[in-house]
C-alpha cells in the first residue's frame, strides 16, 4: 500500500503464473481427453492446507476446460453461510444460462439447488421439494443434459465449509456418477474437512469414482524464479523458507517485503491462530492492507464480509454503510476494487479477494456491528417479499436475544427446509429454543419445537441425537401434555427401531398404552401400530397379535379408517411373516379394500400402511397388487416428505421387479433405498436394503462378478453394528449364504444361513425358511452330507405344504430334485425342476421359474430327452435376456442342449446374449451408442458395457470390424 492514502494496487494471486503444478494440470488434461470413457473417475479431490493454492489450481483447471469447448460452473462454499442448503451447488448453478434453467425439460424438483432457498419451500405450492432423494436425481439429470451439450465441468471450492445438505448431494453423486461427459472438481482443506465428506470421498477412492489430488508445497527453485526473481538471493530464500512452501504465504510475504518490512525473522507461522485458522502472522500481513483505508471504505468492506452472497447491489450496500450517498459509495467501490480488495462477479455479486480475507474481516468485525449489518440484510430481504427461508441466515447472526418476531422466522423457514435440508431445519429450530425463555408462558410451544426439531434431526440421520431429545421430552411432559407425550413417544419408538433397539421401543409404547388414564382413540390406535411394528421386526409378532386386534376394534368404534387401514395392513403382513397364509390374505383383501377407495390426501396421514400392505401382498406372491402400492406409497411418500417410509416401498418394488424377472428397475429402486437408508443412519436398516441389492446384483452380474457377495458382507457387518435381535440381520446372514454358495463356497454359504436361524431355523420367519432350505440342501449334497440335505428337503416340504404358496412350493421341489440329480435319476430331478418352474408360473415370479427351467434342461438332457431339454432352455433363455439376467444368462450359455441334427458351424456371435445381438445389429446400422441407448431405452452406460463385452466374445476391437462380422454373417444366412 503506498503512502498518502495513494491506491495502488495490490498483490493478485490469480493473476501470477502458476507455479510448481505441472504434474497436477497433465492429470487434469489426461481427465478431460478421456471424459466419458468407462473407468475415469467422477470426481477429482484436491486436497490441500490454507493457502497452498487450491482456488488458483481451480482456476487454470476451469480456464483449460473452457478452452476445449466444455462448459465451467463454479461454486463455492462459504464460511458464515454453512447452514444456508445447498450454498456451493447453487452457488455454481448461477453460471448456467437462464434460459436453460428456465426450460420446460429441467425438472422442477431440482429447483431449491438450482435457484437457492427462496425456492425450497414447504407450502403447497412446493410439494414436489419435500423428496430430498429426488431432488438429488432432478440435480444429476440436469447435470447430464448440460454434459450433453459438449461436456461439463463443476468445480466446488472450500467444501470443508459445504453445508450438511451440499455435502449429502455430492455424496450422492459420488454414489451414482452422472452420466456422460461430466467431471467434478472438488477443493478443501484436508483437516478441517467433515468426517462425513472424508468417508464419502474415501468410498469413492476405493470405488475409483473418485481421484485424490493432493497438493504439496510449492517447489523452492521454481517459486524463486517465478515470483521473486528481483529479490536478493538471500533473502529470496529466507522468504520461501519462512513460507514453507505455501504460495498465499509467500505471496502475501513478498508483499510486505515489496512495501517495506525486512525478510530477516518474518514469519506467517505461530501457534496462535484466528478463529477462521489463519496463523496470526499471515492475519496480521493480511489485515494490515486495512489499516489506510478511509472509515466508509472499511465499513464497506465489513459489509461485504458479512453479507457474502448477499452483497448484490449498492442499494442493499448503502443499508449497512452509514449515510453515504450513492456517488460516495460508488467511488468508495470502485477504489476498494482498483485496490483489489474486492471484486465483482458475473452475477454483479461484490466479494473479498479472498477468503481468508473474508473470514479476517469478518472476525475483526464488532459484533454489534456485525448484527447491525446481518439486521439491515433481513429487514431489506422482507421487504423485497423474500422467503423466510432465505431471509433465516441474517436472522440467526442479528439475533442478541430472545425476538418473538425473529423466532417466528426461524421457526417458519425450519418448516420450509424440513424435507430439502433436515439438518439445517434442526439448527435453526435449535437456535429459537436456546433463546427462547423457560417459563410457563412458552412450555406447550417449546414442546411443539422440540418435537419437530426432534423430527428433523431423525431425517437427516443424527438418530441418537433424536431420541435423546424425545426422552428428555417425554420425561419433562406434565399430566396436559398427554398428546405431545403420546406422539413424543411414538416418535421416539421409532428412533428406537431404527437404532436397533426395538426392545426398548416395546417396552416405551407397551408402558404408555397401560397408562391411567390411557391415551385418547387417535393416539392409541398410533401407538398400537407402532407396537406391531416393533414386534415384527423382533420376529415376535405372536406376541402382540392381540394388542392388533385391539388396536383394529379401537379405530373400527371410533371411525378411524385411517387406522382401521393401518391395523388390518399391519396384521397382514404379520401373519404373512408367520406363515399363516388364510390369515394374511383375508386381512390383505380387507386393507386393500379400504386403501384403493381412498384418496391419496387420506392415505398420507398414513403412508406407511402401504408399506405394510405392499410388503403382505409381495409374501403372498400377488405381485401385481404389491407394485400397485408400492408404486401408490412412492408417490405419496415423495410428495408428502415422509422420508423413513422411502426404503421400505423402494425395496419392496425391488423384490417385485427382482421376482419378476426386471431386473434394471429392480437394481435401481435397491440403489435408491441403499442411498436412502445411509442418510437415515440406521445400521439395520442399511442392511435390509443391501439384502435386495445384493440379491439384484448376484442376479444382475456375471457368473463370477465378485459385487454381490461384497454386498452381502457389508449388510451383515451393518446388520452387526446396529446389534439389535432384528430379523432384518438374519435375513443378511441368509443372503450371505446364498451369494457364497454361488461364489463356489458351501462351507460358508451352511454356516451364514445357519447363524442366522439356528440348528432348526427358528431364528428365521416361517415365510422364507422353504428358500433357506433349498439352499441348504445344496449345501449340504456340495459338501457331501445327503442324509442332512434329505432331512432339510423334507422340512421344506411339510413348511410349503403349510403356508399353500406357489413359490414356496417351487423351492421345495427344487430341493427334492436337488437330491434325485444326487441318486442319479436324471429323469425324476427333470420332472421334479420342471414342475417347480411351474409352480412360479401363477404368481409371475419368472426369473425363478427360469432359473428352475434351467436347472431342469441339464437334467432332461442327461435323461436323453433333447427335444424337451430345447424346449426349456430357450423359454429360460428368453426370459433371462429380457430381464436382463446376466447371471441366468451366462448360465444358459453354459448348458446349452447338444442337438444331434446337423448343426451350422458356430461362429463368435453365437456367444452373444439376445441384448448382445440387437447391440450389435444396431452397430453395424450405423447408430451411434447414444442413439441405440435412446432406441432400447438403456443408459449410454449400459451400452457400453454391453459392447465391451461383445468385443471380448467376438474377439473385434473396434466398431467398423464389429459391422463387417454382422455383414458377413447376414450374407451367410443369405446363402
Amino acid at each position: 500500500m503506498g503512502n498518502g492514502g495513494a491506491l495502488v494496487p495490490a498483490w493478485d494471486e490469480t493473476a501470477t503464473k502458476l507455479v510448481g503444478r505441472a504434474e497436477e494440470l497433465a492429470r487434469f488434461d489426461s481427465l478431460i481427453d478421456r471424459l466419458g470413457q468407462d473407468g475415469g473417475p467422477a470426481v477429482v479431490d484436491v486436497a490441500g492446507d490454507a493457502g497452498m493454492g487450491k482456488s488458483r489450481l481451480l482456476s487454470e483447471l476451469c480456464a483449460r476446460a473452457r478452452q476445449r469447448g466444455l462448459t465451467v460452473l463454479r461454486g463455492r462454499a462459504t464460511e458464515y453461510e454453512r447452514h444456508t442448503p445447498f450454498q456451493t451447488f447453487t452457488d455454481a448453478f448461477a453460471d448456467v444460462d437462464r434460459a436453460f434453467l428456465d426450460a420446460a425439460d429441467v425438472p422442477e424438483a431440482a429447483a431449491p439447488v438450482l435457484r437457492g432457498s427462496d425456492r425450497a419451500r414447504g407450502d403447497a405450492s412446493g410439494t414436489a421439494y419435500r423428496d430430498r432423494f429426488g431432488l438429488y436425481r432432478a440435480v444429476a439429470d440436469v447435470l447430464t443434459a448440460l454434459g450433453e451439450r459438449g461436456g461439463l465441468v463443476v468445480a466446488l471450492d472450500d467444501l470443508h465449509w459445504a453445508d450438511p445438505a451440499s455435502l449429502e448431494l455430492l455424496d450422492h453423486l459420488i454414489r451414482h456418477p452422472v452420466r456422460g461427459r461430466v467431471l467434478l472438481v472438488v477443493a478443501r482443506r484436508g483437516r478441517q474437512t467433515p468426517h462425513s465428506l472424508v468417508a464419502a470421498l474415501t468410498r469413492g477412492v476405493d470405488s475409483q469414482a473418485v481421484m485424490p489430488l493432493a497438493l504439496r508445497p510449492l517447489p523452492e527453485r521454481d517459486s524463486i524464479e517465478a515470483l521473486a526473481p528481483d529479490l536478493p538471493a538471500g533473502d529470496a530464500k529466507e522468504i520461501y523458507d519462512s513460507s514453507e512452501g505455501n504460495p498465499l504465504y509467500l505471496l502475501s510475504l513478498l508483499h510486505a517485503y515489496r512495501h517495506g518490512s525486512s525478510a530477516h525473522g518474518t514469519t506467517v507461522r505461530s501457534q496462535d491462530a484466528a478463529a477462521s485458522g489463519v496463523p496470526s502472522g499471515l492475519a496480521s500481513l493480511l489485515l494490515d492492507e486495512l489499516t489506510a483505508l478511509t472509515a466508509l471504505q472499511r465499513r464497506t468492506v465489513e459489509a461485504v464480509a458479512v453479507l457474502g452472497d448477499h452483497a448484490t447491489s449498492a442499494t442493499l450496500l448503502s443499508l449497512t454503510t452509514g449515510t453515504a450517498t450513492a456517488e460516495e459509495l460508488d467511488d468508495c467501490v470502485d477504489a476498494l476494487a482498483r485496490r483489489d480488495l474486492l471484486r465483482t462477479g458475473s452475477d454483479g455479486r461484490w466479494t473479498l479477494r479472498h477468503p481468508l480475507l473474508r473470514a479476517l474481516v469478518y472476525e475483526h468485525t464488532a459484533a454489534p456491528r456485525r448484527a447491525e449489518i446481518h439486521r439491515g440484510a433481513a429487514d431489506a430481504l422482507a421487504r423485497a417479499g423474500a422467503s423466510a427461508a432465505e431471509r433465516a441466515h441474517h436472522v440467526e447472526r442479528s439475533l442478541t436475544g430472545w425476538d418473538p418476531g425473529a423466532a417466528a422466522v426461524l421457526s417458519e423457514a425450519a418448516a420450509q427446509f424440513a424435507h430439502t435440508a433436515p439438518a439445517t431445519a434442526a439448527h435453526l429450530l435449535d437456535v429459537v429454543l436456546r433463546l427462547m425463555p423457560d417459563t410457563p408462558e412458552y412450555a406447550r410451544r417449546r414442546g411443539e419445537l422440540t418435537l419437530a426439531r426432534a423430527r428433523a434431526l431423525g431425517v437427516g440421520g443424527s438418530l441418537r441425537e433424536s431420541r435423546d431429545l424425545l426422552h428428555a421430552l417425554i420425561s419433562g411432559s406434565g399430566p396436559d401434555d398427554a398428546p405431545l407425550r403420546g406422539d413424543a413417544i411414538a416418535l421416539c419408538a421409532m428412533m428406537e427401531r431404527h437404532l436397533g433397539h426395538s426392545p426398548e421401543a416395546i417396552a416405551l409404547l407397551r408402558r404408555e398404552l397401560l397408562r391411567s388414564p390411557g391415551p385418547e382413540p387417535r393416539q392409541a390406535v398410533s401407538l398400537g401400530l407402532a407396537l406391531g411394528m416393533a414386534a415384527l421386526n423382533t420376529v415376535s409378532y405372536p406376541a402382540v397379535r392381540d394388542d392388533i386386534e385391539r388396536t383394529l376394534a379401537v379405530a373400527r368404534d371410533h371411525g378411524d379408517l385411517m387406522g382401521e387401514l393401518g391395523a388390518l395392513a399391519l396384521a397382514s403382513l404379520g401373519e404373512a411373516y408367520e406363515g399363516q397364509t388364510a390369515a394374511a390374505r383375508r386381512f390383505a383383501d380387507a386393507a386393500a379394500g379400504i386403501a384403493d377407495g381412498l384418496t391419496d390426501p387420506n392415505l398420507t396421514e398414513l403412508c406407511e400402511s402401504l408399506v405394510w400392505l405392499a410388503w403382505a401382498e409381495a409374501l403372498l406372491e400377488r405381485h401385481a397388487d404389491a407394485e400397485r402400492h408400492a408404486d401408490r406409497g412412492l408417490d405419496i411418500a415423495r410428495r408428502s416428505g415422509q422420508v423413513h417410509v422411502l426404503p421400505h416401498l423402494l425395496s419392496s418394488r425391488a423384490f417385485v421387479h427382482l421376482n419378476t424377472c426386471r431386473l434394471p428397475s429392480a437394481l435401481e429402486s435397491a440403489e435408491e433405498a441403499e442411498a436412502v437408508a445411509r442418510a437415515i443412519g440406521s445400521g439395520d436398516l442399511l442392511a435390509f436394503t443391501l439384502c435386495f441389492k445384493a440379491l439384484i446384483l448376484l442376479l444382475r452380474r456375471p457368473l463370477g462378478d465378485p459385487g454381490a457377495l461384497a454386498t452381502a458382507e457389508e449388510a451383515v457387518a451393518a446388520a452387526a453394528a446396529g446389534g439389535s435381535g432384528h430379523w432384518w440381520g438374519s435375513l443378511a446372514g441368509c443372503v450371505l449364504g446364498h451369494t457364497a454358495l454361488v461364489s463356489g463356497d458351501p462351507h460358508r454359504a451352511q454356516d451364514a444361513i445357519l447363524r442366522a436361524g439356528g440348528p432348526e431355523l427358528l431364528g428365521l420367519q416361517p415365510s422364507i425358511r422353504p428358500g433357506q432350505l433349498d439352499t441348504l440342501v445344496s449345501t449340504a449334497l456340495a459338501i457331501g452330507d445327503a442324509e442332512q440335505a434329505a432331512r432339510w428337503a423334507a422340512r421344506a416340504v411339510a413348511e410349503a405344504d403349510r403356508m399353500g404358496l406357489h413359490g414356496q412350493r417351487g423351492a421345495a421341489l427344487r430341493a427334492r430334485a436337488a437330491l434325485a440329480q444326487h441318486h442319479g435319476d436324471s429323469g425324476a430331478a427333470a420332472d421334479l425342476f420342471e414342475r417347480a418352474a411351474q409352480a412360479y408360473a401363477p404368481s409371475g415370479a419368472t426369473l425363478w421359474e427360469a432359473y428352475s427351467l434351467l436347472l431342469a434342461t441339464v437334467q432332461a438332457q442327461a435323461a436323453g430327452d433333447v427335444p424337451r431339454a430345447v424346449a426349456m432352455w430357450e423359454r429360460a433363455g428368453r426370459i433371462a435376456d429380457a430381464g436382463g439376467a446376466r447371471l441366468l444368462s451366462d448360465l444358459a450359455g453354459l448348458v446349452r442342449p447338444r442337438t444331434e441334427e446337423p448343426l451350422r458351424a458356430p461362429t463368435e456371435l453365437d456367444q452373444l446374449t439376445a441384448r448382445e445381438r440387437e447391440i450389435a445389429e444396431l452397430v453395424a446400422e450405423g447408430l451411434s451408442n447414444q442413439a441405440i441407448a435412446t432406441k432400447l431405452y438403456l443408459s449410454r452406460r449400459t451400452v457400453e458395457t454391453h459392447l465391451s463385452a461383445i468385443y471380448r466374445k467376438t474377439s473385434v476391437s473396434s466398431r467398423s470390424a464389429l459391422a463387417g462380422l454382422m455383414t458377413r454373417a447376414a450374407l451367410d444366412r443369405r446363402t
